[in-house]
């Protein structure tokens, strides 16, 4: 087989140390967003279902 170069370990070397924690708190606050949006829809739906 051959012998694939870490994707992840290539795009961190070309980032700067400030580059990297910018994109890795935006990727955490989408996260935490996508997370939250995810528990609002699930209380509307369970408040719409609890009156049928």
């Amino acid at each position: 087989m051959a012998s694939f170069p870490n994707l992840r370990r290539l795009f961190i070397e070309a980032r700067t140390e400030d580059e990297e924690r910018n994109i890795s708190r935006k990727a955490f606050y989408h996260a935490v967003l996508f997370m939250g949006s995810v528990a609002v829809f699930s209380l509307i739906a369970q408040r719409l279902n609890a009156g049928k």
